[in-house]
């Protein structure tokens, strides 16, 4: 006789909408991911980079609209993909709703925790990639790097330190220069 085998269990968005309150986690084909609470240098980092797109955004009377996390983000229209990520800029109002961003942002920023790493640099990517993601940007307080990848224009990833300014591709004109950001 052959042991049965023990079956996988497969997680949908409504598991995901009823985690308790205050739960941060991530849906990735039927499994779910959960989050570690973010350290206070992720917050500065996060609070840095927002500001900086809101206020490029605000003074340019741009149509873009930048998140930070929480915010949902449903990759594809099967639900299979939601994430958290930490910064989103969504350019195409329509594919907003009251629940997040259904389709592709046109930015997204991940800051890289211990935890994060493998999903950040590997499984993000891919799947950022594979959505139509134009541009993402993976921030590494401990190596003080921020990997950027022009997916719209197919370019090599470009390595920047903290000690750089940065351009953002998706704009003509802004530039994140590291060097203020205070940690």
């Amino acid at each position: 006789m052959t042991p049965a085998l023990a079956h996988e269990k497969f997680y949908t968005i409504d598991d995901i909408y009823s985690l308790p309150e205050g739960s941060r986690a991530e849906l990735i084909d039927g499994q779910i991911y959960y989050m570690a609470p973010p350290t206070r240098n992720h917050q500065e980092i996060l609070s840095f980079l927002h500001a900086a797109i809101y206020n490029h955004i605000t003074k340019n009377k741009g149509n873009c609209k930048v998140y930070p996390a929480p915010f949902a983000v449903f990759l594809f229209a099967d639900d299979s993909k939601y994430l958290e990520p930490d910064i989103s800029v969504i350019c195409d109002k329509n594919k907003l709703n009251d629940h997040g961003c259904n389709g592709a942002p046109d930015w997204l920023i991940e800051i890289v925790s211990p935890s994060s790493r493998p999903m950040d640099y590997y499984t993000k990517l891919s799947l950022y990639r594979s959505a139509g993601v134009r541009e993402y940007w993976i921030v590494d307080p401990m190596k003080q790097t921020v990997l950027v990848y022009d997916m719209e224009h197919d370019s090599a990833p470009a390595i920047y330190s903290f000690a750089d300014s940065i351009k953002a591709n998706i704009y003509d004109d802004l530039w994140i220069d590291f060097r203020k950001l205070n940690l």
